[in-house]
């Protein structure tokens, strides 16, 4: 007899099995992680005997799909000695329970869509519903992945889903319900499978490590539960994978590892440095998260993560009980939300949203994750626009005082707070006040860029005289068709068309032009206007974008102007008399003789001229008055 027959030792071990597969749910009970809807919608169903003949099952990946299938299949066919009907009890495995769980059942057929997508493969569904199951109670077909069916092959099932034999029951599952016809999902049952939260995942991986015998730091799973993002299938393999790497213990610092991720405590510290502008102390704490193995993207999106929860907990303040949180994230992240504006934390969350696919995309993802945070702790300093919009309305109140005392309050706005109005009418009355800088701080507010900027001492004001009179401008400039005519003579024919098709004047005075500017108009029409003004004129212009809607362009005011001359000749007894005369005549134009009189003599600057133009007419017209 040999060593291996006499020798138990000897026997090769049995073949390990993945948690997730281990450990996949076996019964609804099971499915109460995280599924309790369906499960409840379910278990009316069967007591009360209403069968659906048709399921969708749709959800992201890993949340349990096909396993909610094969034990919906297992309740439809349960069957024991006691119990011979459809239930949802499956505490005591039945006949047919272990087959269809090892997908092995000759009436419960499995079909992967993604390689079945043909309507030849409908077909052959189509012609075996007709015969009956050969031992369980229904034939139970499982399409996976079913949007992968081609056009063909869903208009082939339709007839057939809808009025299935009553032997007949269909399961379907999917990833992306959008792709999925309207018509079949019309004649399906639909299940929308949750997420699994991450306290629900963190109580999973407890429970499944203890019977195991695996010992683990709680903080650890919750970091695994984070990673996972509701999906217990991915959880389960990354627990599989920090167990290895762990050496059969799953621990804080293998998992960070083993997942590149920088310690939570560091990412808050990390997040106070750039609240608080310190460019430097950031820079450094990165680096060091960096050398430690951590990735830039990942560093960023944890940020990202803490910055949501700090806002979060602003207005959820039963965040902090979340079970995947750290301890210093739950006392930290309460402290920040107490001391940091909504405002702040969304430019934060804005700005990383951005800097995130940069740092992603970018050859150099560690310098592209610095430019980030040197943004960031940039921006800690920049006042909110309700603060720029208060300090706007200080410094035009500057103007009555020597000490550029606070503008007085408007009633009606709410007690005095500054508007966005305010903050226009300050720019706009103070062209050329110069910078207000922050005392202690690296913020600075200007009205308007000065040509020639001149030092200010930090923390004073100095307004300009409120009565300055503007330079004498080389050309007069009082209204829009001015400034139309300036174009002609200097030959912008370009800002001349822009001008009279988009530009509705609002106010015109020496050196402040306010417009509104019609729709589709080029976002450099303001600013090449400025320009070519101040050139043309020989003085410095502000023009503004008014929130008034303004007069019409000269365009416009030229169509009306024609549309009312021809109206007023229609009203011309001669006129009337003509077009009666000659009918399907009709008035095309209508010219001034006086007007084209004046045009002639400054043309030509021939009197005689204008005297042989009165009351000729001119070879070609319709019908002139």
């Amino acid at each position: 007899m040999s060593d291996e027959t006499t020798n138990p030792s000897s026997e090769k071990p049995a073949a390990y099995r993945v948690l997730a597969r281990k450990y996949r749910p076996k019964d609804f009970s099971d499915l109460m992680v995280g599924q309790e809807p369906m499960v409840r919608t379910l278990t009316n169903a069967f007591e009360t005997g209403r069968i659906a003949q048709a399921y969708m099952l749709t959800g992201v990946r890993g949340v349990g799909k096909t396993t909610t299938a094969r034990i919906l299949a297992r309740a439809l066919n349960y069957k024991t000695p006691e119990i011979d009907r459809p239930t949802i009890d499956l505490r005591v495995p039945g006949e047919h329970c272990q087959a269809i769980m090892e997908g092995r059942h000759v009436d419960v057929i499995e079909m992967d869509a993604a390689s079945h997508t043909g309507i030849d493969d409908i077909r052959e569904i189509i012609e075996q519903v007709r015969y009956r199951p050969v031992s369980a109670r229904y034939k139970v077909y499982i399409i996976d992945e079913v949007h992968m069916l081609s056009t063909q092959a869903f208009n082939g099932l339709l007839k057939t889903l809808e009025e299935p034999p009553e032997h007949v029951k269909f399961i379907f599952a999917t990833t992306e319900i959008r792709k999925v016809p309207i018509t079949v999902l019309s004649r399906c049952q639909r299940f929308d499978l949750r997420r699994i939260g991450a306290s629900d995942l963190v109580g999973l991986f407890s429970t499944i490590l203890g019977k195991e015998g695996v010992d683990f730091e709680p903080d650890a799973l919750a970091m695994v539960a984070r990673a996972a993002e509701g999906s217990a299938r991915d959880g389960l393999s990354l627990l599989d994978q920090a167990i290895a790497h762990g050496a059969g213990r799953v621990e804080v610092e293998a998992v960070r590892s083993m997942l590149g991720l920088a310690d939570r405590a560091r990412i808050v510290d990390l997040f106070e440095h750039i609240v608080k502008g310190d460019a430097a102390a950031a820079l450094a704490e990165f680096a060091a998260q960096y050398e430690a193995g951590a990735s830039p993207s990942v560093v960023l999106t944890d940020l990202a993560d803490f910055t949501h929860l700090v806002t979060r907990m602003k207005y959820v303040p039963d965040a902090a009980g979340d079970q995947s949180l750290s301890e210093i994230e739950r006392v930290r992240g309460v402290e920040f939300a107490n001391s940091i504006a909504v405002t702040a934390l969304s430019r934060m969350w804005q700005m990383l949203l951005k800097g995130i696919p940069e740092a992603e995309a970018s050859s150099r993802p560690a310098g592209a994750a610095e430019m980030v945070i040197i943004r960031l702790a940039h921006a800690a300093n920049l006042p909110s626009p309700e603060e720029a919009a208060r300090r706007l309305a200080e410094l035009s109140g500057g103007e009555g005082g020597a000490g550029g005392g606070r503008a007085p309050q408007a009633g009606g706005n709410g007690g005095g707070q500054p508007t966005a109005q305010a903050a226009v009418s300050a720019v706009s009355r103070q062209p050329d006040a110069p910078a207000r800088a922050q005392s202690g701080g690296a913020t600075m507010l200007r009205a308007v860029p000065q040509a020639e900027p001149s030092p200010q001492p930090v923390g004073r004001i100095e307004s300009a005289p409120a009565e300055q009179p503007a330079a004498a401008p080389k050309v007069p400039v009082n209204s829009l068709s001015d400034i139309a005519d300036l174009c002609t003579k200097n030959r912008d024919i370009r800002l001349r068309a822009l001008v009279r098709a988009f530009v509705k004047p609002v106010r015109v005075e020496a050196g402040k032009l306010e417009i509104g500017l019609a729709q589709d108009a080029p976002k450099s029409l303001i600013t090449d206007l400025q320009n070519r003004l101040q050139e043309w004129t020989g003085m410095r212009w502000l023009v503004i974008l008014s929130r008034e809607a303004g007069g019409p362009t000269l365009s416009e005011a030229e169509t009306m102007a024609q549309e009312a001359r021809v109206a007023d000749a229609r009203q011309d007894p001669d006129v009337a008399a003509i077009l009666q005369r000659f009918p399907g005549a009709k008035i095309t134009d209508v010219r001034i003789k006086v007007q084209e009189a004046e045009d002639e003599i400054e043309t030509v600057a021939a009197p005689a001229a204008a005297e042989s133009a009165e009351g000729d007419i001119l070879p070609g017209d319709d019908i002139e008055h």
